[in-house]
């Protein structure tokens, strides 16, 4: 099968060679999918995409009329995909179902041991030979409530984490499941009213979209900590500043930002002008943000690789 991989980074070469021992024809590029990019899709039988490319219908158009029959993305999430367009066009979609939820949710651990310690404050402090302990007071994880909204195999591993560390852990899913161990499943709005520490660990829909708004939030305990793995829009971050001014969120730690799209995985240093809101955030001590990094180890990009070659393994052999 000819293919064309969109948004390809240096770490990605290695673990997609590895996975394809060559059975498919793929063309490695670090350019984005869009309406300017779709020519390189000329002659080949599928693209591999990434979170970032657009791939609108009329991305999706202009690659079916150039004889494109499959997209596979190198993702869990297809929020970024019209499926609707790809179903009108016969194009063929596939995804990545699961890879190393253990990743994500030791990502999102991370963050929140390093916003309780003040981890990011104290090295600069010691990078500039001070090491006063003033102001790095953080507190026990065990013992404290933690609740998690998405109980997929992300937040599972999440959940065992957390339980490991002597945490009450809360979860909130759309399907309740029965016998989960350690795991007491509540409502949205209790699980809010308890918890310490809030972690997402769920797809974007119509129906997630900015479910943690202002109102949300106001149910939340004051000075919540609160963590986004997930995707950004789960967060209708407009409303973030005025909640950390007033202690609502006490601590925020994000690895996707609603607006990150032609944002996020490159360097935008030299820009002159820069996402204001995003500027905004980055200026409070109590907030991390990541660049959408949570997926970012060897076992999981080795597994991604593995499972799109097999979906186009898949496509090659039905």
């Amino acid at each position: 099968m000819k293919v064309v991989a969109y948004s390809i980074k240096a770490f990605e070469k290695e673990p997609l060679a590895k996975a394809n021992q060559e059975k498919h024809d793929i063309t490695l590029i670090s350019n984005a999918l869009s309406l300017q990019t779709c020519h390189y899709a000329l002659g080949k039988d599928a693209v591999l995409v990434f979170t970032n490319d657009d791939v609108s219908a009329m991305v999706i158009n202009k690659l079916a009329d150039q004889g494109i029959r499959y997209i596979a993305t190198r993702s869990t999430g297809m929020d970024h995909i019209d499926k609707d367009a790809a179903g009108l066009r016969g194009i063929k979609l596939a995804n990545v179902p699961a890879y190393s939820p253990q990743a994500i949710a030791e990502h999102a651990l991370a963050l929140a041991m390093a916003l309780n310690r003040h981890l990011v404050q104290s090295n600069q402090n010691s990078h500039d030979y001070n090491f006063k302990l003033d102001g790095l007071t953080g507190f026990n994880f065990k013992d404290k409530t933690v609740g998690l909204v998405g109980l997929g195999n992300t937040g599972l591993a999440a959940a065992s984490i957390f339980n490991g560390l002597g945490c009450h852990v809360l979860g909130n899913d759309i399907v309740y499941t029965e016998g989960l161990a350690n795991i007491e499943q509540v409502p949205l709005s209790e699980l809010y009213a308890r918890s310490d520490i809030i972690s997402l660990h769920l797809p974007l829909s119509n129906q997630t979209r900015h479910m943690i708004d202002a109102s949300a939030i106001a149910m939340m305990k004051h000075g919540v900590m609160l963590i986004n793995t997930s995707r950004g829009a789960l967060i209708d971050t407009e409303d973030l500043p005025l909640a950390l001014d007033q202690g609502q969120i006490g601590y925020l730690g994000m690895d996707v930002y609603e607006y990150e799209k032609g944002l996020f995985f490159e360097d935008h240093q030299l820009d002159l002008k820069k996402d204001s809101l995003l500027e905004r955030l980055l200026e409070y001590p109590n907030v991390i943000i990541t660049p959408h990094q949570a997926f970012l180890t060897q076992e999981a990009l080795q597994q991604i690789a593995g499972q799109t070659v097999k979906n186009l393994d898949f496509w090659q052999d039905s």
